[in-house]
């Protein structure tokens, strides 16, 4: 059950799933057609799955990371991966760029800019489930758009801080 107080937004599993689902289809209603899928790791691997396995096309990753201080709340220096992992041959042709939000937008308007200055992609298009109002980057396609730009509690962050053996005594009979 997704829950807004304007300052935190918590997402429940369900409500996730239901998201990606509404992007995926605002992709499909668009018409536009493409080639590969190139999500973000880690927010956009989940999303960019859901969309590969509908779509039925590639799945590539680029790792990206600006959060560093404070338990992940705190903007610092982006790091991009200097490659990109995907099953076979090269990101090309038109790809459907995936991550979770555009927060800042400081990310993803970095990749995509690093994207579009490789000759081999002929169009890239970008899409998350949430823009924040504070976001300096609109991406092509989104779900919501959260203009009090709260902290959103995605359902898998309760594995942020558990560990192996809290998870043993949790599953202990």
């Amino acid at each position: 059950m997704l829950t807004d107080d304007g300052k935190h937004l918590y997402v429940s599993w369900d409500d996730y799933h239901l998201l990606i689902e509404r992007l995926a289809l605002k992709v499909h209603e668009s018409g536009w057609e493409f080639d590969q899928i190139l999500c973000l790791a880690r927010g956009g691997m989940r999303p960019g799955d859901v969309l590969s396995r509908l779509f039925d096309k590639p799945l590539a990753i680029m790792s990206t990371s600006s959060y560093r201080a404070e338990t992940g709340t705190i903007q610092g220096r982006l790091d991009m991966a200097q490659y990109v992992t995907l099953p076979r041959g090269e990101l090309a042709g038109r790809v459907l760029l995936v991550d979770d939000l555009a927060d800042t937008g400081v990310t993803l308007k970095a990749v995509v800019d690093r994207l579009r200055a490789l000759p081999s992609i002929a169009e890239l298009r970008s899409s998350v489930i949430w823009v924040k109002g504070v976001s300096s980057y609109t991406p092509d396609y989104y779900v919501d758009v959260l203009p009090t730009s709260p902290w959103i509690h995605q359902p898998f962050e309760a594995y942020d801080d558990l560990r192996p053996d809290a998870l043993s005594r949790r599953l202990a009979l």
